[in-house]
Order: structure tokens, then C-alpha cells, then sequence
């Protein structure tokens, strides 16, 4: 059976007869259905052409006939005979044609422009005979190039002439015999490739070539054996524009410098065209009746005529009829059209895209369909329908190796989830492996089907797909990482996941499976050291303590190297060009929580490399120094570590965490550290107070000679505590009294009252103490009553001077002046206090008329006294003060009652009126009353 036989066949093609267009109204004997006849073509048409909306032809009377879409026919006188060719160009309105005007063998070539009208006809623009030389001979085919720079004829004795230039002018145009030969030509056609042009020359023995953009016009021979009239066509870019030559046995396919593949439709080819993709072939069927074989002589043979549509893309026949008869298949209007020798014109109109696939689904015709679609150019969505069909035609067979790929075909249009619900069965999860697995190769799979993809590799135990799957996506990721990350550590598949989470940089997935899954440590703790800085920090405050239990020292050392100076490890080899970060050491104290050993190291390198460390930092450090000082049970060691915390006590970092440090000494009863912080606070009392817990007489009396001066209070707090001891205390009470009465610090009566409470301070404790007291005291008595003496008999001498200047003239004797001591001269200016001045001398010196410019400095020390002393008489609050704050009361008052607060003071100048001399002299004797108390 011949291969074309093996083709399918379809019926893509509706066909129907073309009627005329205006019919008389009820049908006749000939009629069609619909009431109209069929369309008649004139009669005697030997030529046929189509192109710019028209099928033109060419008939015996030398007539070219155009047929519009409306079907209403016109013609025009061509030729005086005949016309035997024709051709119409499809970009240009151009009509090409070949005919005689005289009997004989001498056709002519006229060119028609159908835009232009001469006389009511086409235009004919050009008119030439059509002989190769000088030899008469007769046209077998003709063609004509699109842009009109070039046009073939072929004739019957093997010759071409090739028309070059305007075709539509004679002056632009050249003609020369391109090809001679012993066969006749029976076919041309031009290929424009680009800027090359090739001209196919075919005749009845062999075919050819030629290159018409290169001078001299190169040839090359395709094949030895050629066709007849009308057989050969050239096809359009689906078929990359190859030249088809049909021959009895074979179709030929050409390129311009080799053949391409062959097709074996047998029968005797009558017409070959090209339309859409299409090869129509109209041949010769000659079928036997059945009786013919046994009758022996005179088979009734009947010919027909067969009109195959072939898609030679998709290996089918598309349509296939048969005619009686056949004069030419012309397509225009986007249908095909077949003239038969009756005069009737049958149309042939192809079904949609849509109708030809569902015909091909009804037949489960798929494969054939997936191909018409992408032949017609369908849509992605629309293939899409078709792979999905059928898929579930496949799957509904039971093919379902066959039904997923189809269903991959689908993805990026098709919802995931239909296919994968069909596939969720055990026994199909290899199929549901391969469509998850192109699913995420397109990028179009979302984190549950990375779940169940993975799952699925786990269920099946393929490591190898399951590797393939995570390590071949090296330029791009299909996959959400994270997902399988969590997907591949719940399946246990530890290094896996920890591969990726590596390779994506997922550093908290890495950590968390290497530490609490693979318990790798120091693999763990490697590649926090290659972070970056944040993530570095962030980490070791995550995994920080379990780092630090399992793999201490290591730890250690990468957060000195944290909290210093850190760059990740790869930099840290490098050239250093980076300036280093470091994280806040007292944030990373609690990951030692149960490693005081591997804290102290880290906090004393801290401060040793950072003297700006956070405080923190430090009190931690004094905590631990502390507690392993008491802790310690070796003298040596104890030593040791007791010289470190209060050289770190004195290094100054405590200053503002005062009372923190102080708290820390006395929790761990570290005496001297409690001692320096309170010498440093100058919590004097607190020093002695904690000498008087321990009972070290002895220190409370160098703690009082030591800061006594700047505490007085200290010495009676000694006296008050060795009060009360029931010892024999007599050596540091002596030593107490002693200072206390070299610095006067309290009455001697509150002395007595204090070791009033001692049962074991006997008088003679004492004794030396009051007997120099009352000494003293005397002495001071003494002194006041000599000095109120000298204060009476100066106030006698006062009175009687003032009594005098109240009573007696002023002699004024001076003479020399007080300030230039030269003579007196007059004028001059005499003061009571005996001074005597130039008056010009005077006037220079005084700041006041009425004041001696002598005595004005002492006069003016005493009123600025008298002033303070009025303007402290009110400073209540200020003696408030000073009484609370006061260990001696009695001094505060004293002191106050001195000043004059609780007296009003009166200044006596001069004798007020009313008043006698006994009343003064009271006056006088309050005053030195008030002098003598002051004194003391």
C-alpha cells in the first residue's frame, strides 16, 4: 500500500456549489436548494489566475474574464484568437497574460495595470512577442516576480527567456534567453530569500536552479527527472518556501541548492497547488470494476479525477473529493475554488480551528491535534485544553505514564492541584514525582508542593533524586528553600537540609539542625565564625549556652574575638582592610552561666584589651574575684586572689556603682574592700563603726586621729563607745579625752555624763582631764575680768573726752596739716579728734564734708561690724541649721547670743533727751555685760 494511504483522512473542507447571486424566485429542474442556480462559467475558458479579489480567465475568443466576490462577470476584447496564459500578480494589480493575434506561432506578451483604464479596458503598458531568438515556438508556462523586476516564460523546445528591469516598460527592461534545453519547460517559479532571488526552472526530464542576484546567473541541477504541466508550485514559510514538483510516483520537495524529503502519493498528477499550508493535488484515479478482471477483454475502465488536500506538516489528508473533469483550483477570499469543464464553480470553505479539533477528540485523535494546534498557531491556553483532555483520556485508559506527561505539558495553565489529586495514590507516586518535579523547574511551585515532593523522594528512599533535586539548581532555586529545609529535617534527612540551608545562607536552620539534631558543635560554632557581624551576634545570644557547655574554650575565644574586634573568617585572613566591629561584651555574661572558669577568662581579657568596657563588665568581675576569694581554701591562692579584687577595686571603675561594689564586699565579708570603699566614699563614721563591730580599740583611736579633723564627731562617738564597754578601757578614754580637750569638742559636764555609764571609768580617769579643764577656765576668767577692767576705764576716759567736748572749748593746736605735714595756712579745716587740714588738702582727700579723712577708714570698720551684726540678727534659718546639725548646741547659742540675735543693740552717740546720767551708766553697764559674755 502506497505510504499516503496510511494518512488519515478528514473532512476539513465544507463543499458547496456557487450559486448565482440573484436567481429567479421558485426553483426549476436545475435548481439548488435555496431556490438559486448554480453559477455558470463562460464557455471555452483555457486559463485560470486569481489574485486582487477576482479569479480571472482566459477563454478561445481571446477574452480575459474577471469574477468579483459579487459574482457579476465582466470581460474585456485581450487578443484577436485566443489566450493561453495567464498570470495575476497578488501585490500589485498587474495582470500578466499570453496569447495569439494571428494564426500561426507567434504569441505576444501583454502586461495590464487594472487600475488604469484605456477606453473603458485595462491598461495595457507593455507589448512583446514571446520567441526565444529567432525561432518560432510555442508558450508552456509563465510567471512573474512580485516586486516586477523579473518574468519567465517557458516554452515548449526547453528555452526560458528571462525579462529583467520595469516589466511594465520596454525601455526599462531587458530580455534574454536564461535557459535552452531538449525537454520542454513545464514549470517556473521565483524564491526571494532575503536579497537573493532564485528562479526554480522545472521541465519533463530534470529541474533547476538559478541564481538571479549574482551576475551570470549560476545554475544548479536538483534532480533528473521533472513533471508535467502544471505540477509544480512553490510553497509558502511553513514549508521554508521549497518548490514542490509532483510526479506520478512521488512528490518532490527542492530547496535552491539540494532536494528535501519526498511524499509517495501515487496516481497521475493533473494540477498542484499551495494554499495555507496546504498541497492540493488534483490526479487521475483509475479504479477497475470488479467484473473487468474476470471478462478477459474490454475492461469498462471509468477516470476520475481526485482532489486531495494534504497537511504535510501533520501527516494527514485534510479533505479529499472527487470531480469531474477539473480545469483549475484557484484560491481567493480565503476559500478554495474548483472550475470544471460543466462550468461550475465549487467552493470549498475550511472549518474553523475549533470544529477540526473537536472532530479529532471525538477519534481520540490527540497526538494529531496537539499538532493541527501548533500548526494553526493556537494559543498556549488553548494547547493547554488539549494536553489536559488528553491526559484524562490517557489516565481514563489506565496509561498513566503516558497521562502525566501530558499533564506536565499543561503546567503554567492547568491548577496543580487537579493533577496531583488523581496521583496521590502509593501506587502512582513516581508519576506524581515527575510532575512536581517539572513543576518546580518552571519556577511555579509553591511551598506545599515542595512538601509533597519532597515527601515523596523520602517515601520512595530515592537519595539520589533527592540530591539531584537540591544540588543541580545551582544558577536558580525552584523551590521554596525554607520549606524543604523543615520537610527534610522531619524526614530525618539531616545533612540534606543542612546542605541547603548552608548553600541559601538560612543561618538559624543550619544552627538549629547542626545543634539540636546532629549535635555537631564545633561545626556549628565554625560557622557562626564565617557570618557577618549582626548575624555572628544574634546567634551567639541564641545558641550561646549551648555552645559554651559543650565546647567551652572554643566559645570563649570566639566571643573575645566577638566583643573585640571581629571580622568574619574569611576577612580575617584576608588583607584586613576593614575596619572590625564588636559587640557589647555585657550582653554575652549569662551564655557563662555555669562556667565561671571560661567567664573570668572572657571578662579579664575584656578589660584588659578595653579599658572602656560596660560596667558591667567589671562588677561581674568583682562578683567572680569575690567569690572564688571566699571560697578558696589555700592560703597562697586566697592571697592571690584577694590582691586582684582590690587592685581591681582601686582602678577607678567603681566611682558610679559605689554602693553596688560596696554591697558585693560586704555579701562575701571582704573586710578590706568594705574598708577602701568607705574610706573612698569618706564614710568615716561606717570605717569606725565597723572597727567598733570587731572590737579593735586600737583602729577606732587611728581611725579618729586619721579623719577626726574632718569628722570632729568621730571622738565623741570613740568616748560614747568606750562608755559603754565594761572593759578596762582607761588607755584609749585618756587618749580620747586628751584630743578632746586639745580641740575643745565638748563641755566638760557632757564629758562626765557620757562615762557617767562605764562601771569601770573611776574618777581618776578623769581627774586629769577636769583639773586642766577648770584650769583653763579660771585663766579665762581671769583674763575677762582684767579685760572688762580695761574696758570700764576705757569708757570713763570716753565719757569725760565726750563730757569735755559737750562742755569745755577746743583749743585746736595744730600746726602742721595732717595728710602734706607743712605749715598750716589759712583757710584750714579743724575736726573735733584733733586733726587739722589744708583746705585744699581736705577737699582733695575727703569723700565727706563731715568725716576726718584720718580717722573715716577705722570709723568705717566699726559701722560695717555694727551692719553684719544687724543683718545676722535675722538669719533664722541659717541658725536652725547649724543648731540641728551641731554636736554642741550650747556653742551654736552662745555664739548667737554673742551677735547681738537675741538683743537689740543701741549705738549712743548722743544724750537723748529725758534720759539722766544713771540711766547711761546702765546703759553703759548692760553693754559691757554683753561685752564680757561675748569675750568668753
Amino acid at each position: 500500500m502506497a505510504a499516503y494511504l496510511q494518512w488519515r483522512r478528514f473532512v476539513f473542507f465544507d463543499r458547496e456549489t456557487v450559486k448565482e447571486p440573484g436567481g429567479p424566485d421558485g426553483g426549476g429542474a436545475g435548481a439548488a436548494a435555496g431556490g438559486a442556480k448554480p453559477f455558470a462559467l463562460p464557455p471555452g475558458v483555457t486559463v485560470c489566475d486569481s489574485g486582487r479579489g477576482s479569479l480571472v480567465f482566459g477563454d478561445m475568443e481571446g477574452q480575459i474574464w474577471f469574477l468579483p466576490r459579487s459574482l457579476q462577470l465582466s470581460s474585456f476584447q485581450a487578443y484577436k484568437l485566443r489566450v493561453t496564459h495567464l498570470y495575476q500578480l497578488k501585490q500589485h494589480s498587474i495582470l500578466a497574460s499570453v496569447g495569439e493575434d494571428e494564426e500561426g506561432i507567434n504569441p505576444l506578451v501583454k502586461v495590464w495595470n487594472l487600475e488604469k483604464r484605456d477606453g473603458g479596458n485595462p491598461l495595457c503598458t507593455r507589448i512583446f512577442p514571446a520567441i526565444p531568438g529567432n525561432k518560432p515556438t510555442v508558450v508552456s508556462c509563465l510567471t512573474v516576480h512580485e516586486n516586477l523586476n523579473f518574468m519567465a516564460i517557458g516554452f515548449a523546445d526547453g528555452s526560458v527567456v528571462l525579462t529583467k528591469g520595469d516589466i511594465t516598460r520596454d525601455r526599462h527592461s531587458k530580455t534574454q534567453i536564461l535557459h535552452e534545453g531538449n525537454y520542454p519547460v513545464t514549470g517556473l517559479a521565483f524564491r526571494q530569500s532575503g536579497k537573493i532571488t532564485h528562479l526554480f526552472v522545472v521541465t519533463t526530464e530534470n529541474i533547476q536552479s538559478y541564481m538571479l542576484s549574482v551576475k551570470d546567473y549560476p545554475r544548479l541541477e536538483l534532480d533528473t527527472h521533472g513533471c508535467g504541466l502544471r505540477c509544480s508550485t512553490l510553497s509558502d514559510p511553513s514549508q521554508d518556501l521549497q518548490f514542490i514538483v509532483a510526479g506520478n510516483e512521488c512528490v518532490y520537495l527542492y530547496q535552491p541548492d539540494e532536494r528535501g524529503p519526498c511524499f509517495a502519493f501515487e496516481g497521475q498528477k493533473l494540477i498542484v497547488h499551495w494554499y495555507r499550508g496546504y498541497l492540493i493535488i488534483v490526479s487521475k484515479d483509475r479504479k477497475i470494476s470488479p467484473k473487468s478482471e474476470f471478462a478477459g477483454s474490454d475492461p469498462q475502465n471509468s477516470d476520475k479525477q481526485i482532489l486531495n488536500v494534504y497537511d504535510l506538516c501533520n501527516k494527514f489528508i485534510a479533505y479529499s473529493s472527487v470531480f469531474d473533469d477539473v480545469v483549475d483550483v484557484l484560491a481567493e477570499w480565503g476559500s478554495l475554488y474548483v472550475l470544471t469543464r460543466d462550468g461550475k464553480i465549487h467552493a470549498l470553505q475550511e472549518k474553523d480551528t475549533q470544529t477540526k479539533l473537536e472532530m479529532l477528540f471525538k477519534k481520540n485523535l490527540f497526538e494529531m491535534a496537539i499538532n493541527l494546534a501548533k500548526s494553526h498557531h493556537l494559543d498556549s491556553d488553548g494547547l493547554s485544553e488539549i494536553f489536559r483532555q488528553y491526559g484524562d483520556h490517557l489516565y481514563n485508559k489506565g496509561n498513566h505514564d503516558g497521562a502525566i506527561q501530558q499533564y506536565i505539558r499543561t503546567i503554567g495553565k492547568l491548577e496543580p492541584s487537579y493533577v496531583i489529586r488523581k496521583f496521590l495514590d502509593a501506587q502512582r507516586i513516581h508519576n506524581l514525582t515527575a510532575y512536581l518535579q517539572t513543576l518546580h523547574l518552571q519556577s511555579l511551585a509553591n511551598a506545599d508542593h515542595t512538601t509533597l515532593l519532597l515527601n515523596c523522594y523520602t517515601k520512595l528512599k530515592d537519595s539520589s533524586k533527592l540530591e539531584e533535586f537540591i544540588k543541580t539548581s545551582e544558577s536558580e532555586v525552584h523551590f521554596d528553600v525554607e520549606t524543604a529545609i523543615k520537610v527534610l529535617r522531619q524526614a530525618g534527612y539531616f545533612s540534606h537540609a543542612v546542605y541547603l540551608a548552608e548553600k541559601h545562607a538560612h543561618h538559624e536552620w543550619f544552627l538549629k539542625i547542626q545543634l539540636e539534631d546532629i549535635k555537631n558543635y564545633q561545626e556549628a560554632l565554625q560557622y557562626i565564625g564565617k557570618l557577618p557581624f549582626d548575624q555572628a551576634e544574634s546567634n551567639m545570644k541564641r545558641y550561646g549556652k549551648i555552645l559554651m557547655h559543650h565546647v567551652p574554650n572554643e566559645t570563649t575565644e570566639l566571643l573575645k574575638i566577638l566583643c573585640t574586634d571581629y571580622r568574619p573568617t574569611g576577612d580575617r585572613e584576608g588583607s584586613g582592610m576593614l575596619e572590625g566591629k564588636r559587640a557589647n561584651s555585657e550582653e554575652f555574661i549569662p551564655v557563662f552561666a555555669n562556667n565561671s572558669r571560661e567567664l573570668k577568662a572572657f571578662l579579664e581579657h575584656m578589660t584588659e584589651v578595653q579599658s572602656d568596657s560596660p560596667q558591667g563588665v567589671y562588677d561581674t568581675l568583682l562578683e567572680l574575684r569575690l567569690q572564688n576569694w571566699a571560697h578558696e581554701q589555700d592560703l597562697q591562692i586566697k592571697e592571690k586572689l584577694h590582691s586582684e579584687a582590690i587592685t581591681l577595686l582601686k582602678s577607678g571603675r567603681f566611682r558610679t556603682v559605689f554602693h553596688k561594689a560596696l554591697v558585693l564586699c560586704q555579701m562575701h565579708n571582704f573586710k578590706d574592700g568594705v574598708l577602701y570603699l568607705y574610706e573612698q566614699g569618706k564614710l568615716f563614721q561606717q570605717i569606725m563603726h565597723y572597727h567598733m563591730q570587731n572590737e579593735q580599740y586600737r583602729k577606732v583611736i587611728e581611725v579618729c586621729e586619721l579623719y577626726g579633723d574632718q569628722e570632729t564627731c568621730l571622738w565623741e562617738q570613740a568616748l560614747s563607745y568606750f562608755a559603754r564597754k565594761e572593759e578596762d578601757c582607761k588607755e584609749y578614754i585618756t587618749a580620747v579625752l586628751k584630743h578632746i580637750e586639745n580641740k575643745n569638742l565638748m563641755p566638760p559636764l557632757l564629758v562626765v555624763q557620757t562615762l557617767a555609764h562605764n562601771s569601770t571609768a573611776t574618777l581618776s580617769v578623769i581627774k586629769d582631764y577636769l583639773v586642766n579643764k577648770l584650769q583653763k577656765q579660771s585663766r579665762q576668767i581671769e583674763q575677762d575680768e582684767q579685760r572688762i577692767q580695761k574696758y570700764r576705764e576705757e569708757t570713763t576716759r570716753i565719757r569725760q573726752e565726750i563730757e569735755e567736748l559737750k562742755t569745755s572749748p577746743k583749743i585746736f593746736q595744730k600746726t602742721k596739716c595732717s595728710i602734706c605735714t607743712s605749715a598750716l595756712e589759712l583757710p584750714s579745716v579743724h575736726f573735733l579728734c584733733g586733726h587739722s587740714f589744708h583746705q585744699h588738702c581736705f577737699e582733695s582727700y575727703s569723700e565727706s564734708d563731715s568725716e576726718c579723712p584720718t580717722c573715716m577708714p577705722e570709723n568705717r570698720k566699726v559701722t560695717d561690724m555694727i551692719r553684719a551684726q544687724e543683718q545676722k540678727r535675722d538669719l533664722h534659718d541659717q541658725f536652725q541649721h547649724q543648731l540641728k546639725c551641731s554636736n554642741d548646741g550650747f556653742s551654736v547659742v552662745a555664739d548667737y547670743f554673742g551677735r547681738g540675735v537675741f538683743n537689740k543693740l543701741t549705738l549712743i552717740t548722743d544724750l537723748p533727751p529725758g534720759k539722766s546720767a544713771t540711766t547711761i551708766d546702765a546703759g553703759l553697764q548692760r553693754e559691757l555685760l554683753i561685752h564680757t559674755k561675748r569675750s568668753t
